[in-house]
């Protein structure tokens, strides 16, 4: 009967040929592990979202660099043009400074020589 008792008095004591073994009740670590595990996944995650983004952006980047360049060389050509015909509206023909008076109505052509450029406003940095 004593032994029915200790049996029943705690689950952590056994009985193994005449000898008493306590067994001591650890705290449980898998709520710890749980949330680690969480957070590990959590960050690698994001790692790989951020990763997937620079790389598309780098993509959009390398696509917009072909389209700036000919933006740039079109632009080019055209200030050039501009400056052919500012020279043959000086030399006196007729339909390059028509030409030219249109551009300027527009804000496009080059100011005459003898007016000075306006001067620009101080910009304030952005913060």
């Amino acid at each position: 009967m004593a032994e029915e008792s200790d049996n029943v008095e705690s689950d952590n004591v056994h009985e193994n040929d005449s000898k008493v073994v306590v067994v001591p009740n650890s705290p449980s670590n898998l709520p710890l592990i749980i949330t680690l595990v969480a957070l590990l996944i959590f960050f690698a995650f994001q790692s790989l979202q951020l990763w997937v983004e620079r790389s598309n952006l780098g993509m959009v980047k390398s696509n917009q660099d072909a389209a700036l360049q000919e933006a740039q060389k079109v632009q080019g050509q055209f200030k050039t043009l501009i400056t052919k015909t500012n020279d043959l509206a000086e030399k006196g023909h007729a339909g390059a400074r028509m030409v030219m008076e249109g551009l300027q109505r527009q804000g496009l052509g080059s100011a005459p020589e003898s007016e000075a450029p306006p001067a620009k406003a101080e910009s304030k940095p952005a913060k």
